[in-house]
């Protein structure tokens, strides 16, 4: 419970039910946690494995209430059955995160036509299912949030990883859609698209990857803790979209000033920046189509190099337009020099 003062009398406001999709592992899992500290109660969804209730677990042990829901995302029939059940134990669902994802690291001639409609059923699909199950709570009510957890790449899309770009492509269009309706039906619903940079996550442990040497993101690399704090924060203030981090607003930003010099640069340093010096092992295992045992934690492997705050977090509140703007010029002019040295 939260007290507040409202005119002299205390107000007792009940915590907030608050649902994630991904929930196990990654940056869901450290939105989980997030949401946890602020005492919510947190539905968690994510298909059945040790990640998703030990996750559930955490949510009591830092002053919430954890409900662990094991569902496929990429299932609508899944996905409305886990809101019925979490609002019939938690209550009304106030706050819907859609973050599951899922990826290939392959050239796209490589991807097989069953790989490729996984991938975007889980990451688009899903946050579509997902964002219907919420209205159907919210609308009735009046009342909601609604965050897609987007990337950089639903701007700037990169080789390797063309039904991941695809799926966030297509999750901010479907997004912008649904805004206008929302708005047009005068609804106090509220979307928010968080973009986040690479992240040091364990999906790079699991992802499916046909390329010969083991993927990992491409730096600049941030702690996955930086992402759920700029999603808790996304909760609590109507923004249409928050950047993070500012490798996230160059790729856009930069994107929409000089697109061909995006392509030709990722197209030289794109296939090694996305992998490791390591050979892949050959027995690698990948949750595409089922999910890898075990309990794998927020954080990937590569804590070394990964930031634990973004340059973005303080312009997020102010609405740093120009600023951004002029990092997004400056990255470009740093890749115009950066290609002519080369």
């Amino acid at each position: 419970m939260i007290s507040l003062r409202a005119g002299g009398a205390q107000v007792i406001q009940e915590p907030r039910v608050v649902v994630v999709t991904g929930a196990s592992a990654g940056v869901g899992r450290a939105t989980v946690r997030a949401f946890a500290r602020e005492g919510a109660r947190v539905g968690l969804i994510a298909r059945d494995t040790e990640g998703l209730h030990a996750a559930a677990r955490e949510v009591d042990q830092a002053g919430g209430r954890g409900l662990a829901v094991a569902a496929d995302v990429a299932d609508a029939d899944q996905v409305e059955s886990a809101a019925a059940r979490i609002e019939r134990e938690l209550g009304p669902i106030a706050v819907w995160v859609n973050n599951a994802m899922t990826t290939v690291f392959a050239r796209f001639v490589d991807v097989t036509p069953a790989e490729f409609k996984r991938a975007t059923e889980v990451t688009y699909l899903g946050a579509v299912y997902g964002t219907m199950s919420a209205l159907r709570r919210m609308l009735p009510r009046n009342t909601g949030r609604i965050i897609q957890v987007g990337s950089a790449l639903a701007y700037r899309s990169i080789p390797l990883q063309s039904a991941y770009c695809g799926a966030k492509h297509a999750i901010a269009g479907f997004t912008d859609s649904l805004r206008t309706e929302l708005i047009h039906d005068r609804k106090n619903i509220h979307l928010t698209m968080v973009q986040l940079p690479a992240m040091n996550t364990p999906q790079f442990l699991w992802c499916r990857s046909k390329m010969p040497r083991s993927p990992q993101p491409v730096p600049p690399i941030f702690q996955p803790e930086v992402a759920a704090e700029r999603i808790v924060w996304a909760s609590h203030h109507k923004r249409r979209e928050v950047f993070v981090g500012m490798p996230t607003v160059i790729a856009i930003e930069g994107n929409k000033l000089a697109p061909e010099l995006g392509d030709r640069y990722l197209a030289r340093t794109g296939f090694d920046s996305q992998q490791t010096q390591d050979p892949a092992p050959v027995d690698r295992p990948d949750n595409l189509f089922e999910p890898v045992p075990g309990d794998f934690g927020a954080r990937g492997i590569f804590g070394q190099q990964a930031h634990n705050a973004a340059a973005t977090t303080w312009l997020a509140g102010i609405g740093g337009k120009a600023v951004l703007a002029g990092a997004a010029v400056a990255g470009i002019l740093a890749l115009a020099l950066n290609r002519r040295a080369s």
